[in-house]
């Protein structure tokens, strides 16, 4: 029971840890909160969706869809909403005001396209069961965490061993020094946007699959999660986000199952409260890094 509750824990875990993967990799190059990174991740959900209404498509498309969807609205919120006031040089406030209003249109938006009320993915999305060693498998759930593994892989494989990543990272230490040694920083921030929000639009579509319900609220609610996985983690730190992420979605499922569901939010506070008591910058305190 503990080793299945474990399991689950981890899977969702790994959906929690694409969303703060986004705020980390946001706030270690510009060291600022994208506050409406959790809309954006439900329209990554929304648009996996439209892609399979539309078209009739499985659920790798769906992901394609929620990816490329979510990516572009990133790129367009950092050149309407970010890049004018960056350039500017307004105060650290404007940007995050900028970016809470940003949320509130997308929501809106969404609402009015989509209704508020919680739809689902066709009946072809229906899981299939597995058992292996004692363990129940869904397919939906092996999905999810082949899915989630691969894009946390591939975004180490990115920052680590490319060019673009080795900008990111440089971007992260220090963006004027940066520029002044000839990186591209607008060409980094787009960049980094555009990926952190594809992740979180890979993660809206993997959450809609595994509830089979999504809405235009649903982003509020991941969006503090996110936040509060990348204050455990550690600011601006990319393996800090996969790390607490996987941490507050294994303590989230075993306080469901053998405490109280009414108190699970709550337990992500108390983890993150515990954790910065121990250790005020949170488990890895470094910014965006290369595998250190």
């Amino acid at each position: 029971m503990l080793l299945q509750q474990l399991v689950n824990g981890l899977m969702l875990g790994s959906t929690y840890a694409l969303v703060a993967i986004g705020y980390a990799l946001i706030f270690g190059v510009l060291r600022l909160l994208h506050l409406a990174h959790g809309e954006v991740f439900m329209v990554g959900a929304f648009s996996g969706l439209v892609i399979t209404l539309w078209f009739g498509f499985g659920p790798l498309v769906a992901l394609i869809g929620g990816l490329v969807g979510a990516g572009l609205l990133g790129m367009l919120l950092e050149l309407i909403a970010f890049r004018p006031i960056r350039h500017r040089g307004d105060s650290f406030l404007a940007p995050i005001v900028s970016s809470v209003g940003a949320g509130l249109v997308l929501q809106e938006l969404m609402t009015k396209a989509f209704g508020g009320e919680q739809v689902g993915f066709p009946p072809q999305f229906e899981s299939s069961v597995y058992h292996f060693f004692g363990l129940t498998f869904t397919s939906t759930q092996l999905f999810i965490m082949t899915v989630a593994v691969a894009s946390m892989v591939g975004l180490h494989v990115f920052v680590s061993y490319t060019r673009l990543g080795t900008a990111i990272r440089a971007a992260s230490e220090n963006i004027q020094v940066a520029a002044i040694l000839g990186v591209n920083v607008d060409t980094v921030v787009i960049l980094s946007f555009a990926i952190a929000s594809a992740l979180a639009g890979i993660a809206g579509v993997l959450v809609g699959l595994n509830f089979n319900a999504i809405s235009p609220f649903m982003g509020t609610d991941m969006a503090v999660k996110g936040f509060a996985i990348m204050l455990i983690g550690g600011l601006g730190s990319i393996y800090g986000a996969m790390a607490g992420g996987l941490i507050l979605g294994v303590v989230e499922v075993l306080s469901v199952a053998y405490l109280a569901t009414t108190y699970r939010d709550a337990f992500v506070f108390i983890l993150m409260i515990l954790i910065l008591l121990v250790r005020p910058r949170g488990l890895f305190s470094a910014v965006v890094e290369s595998g250190r």
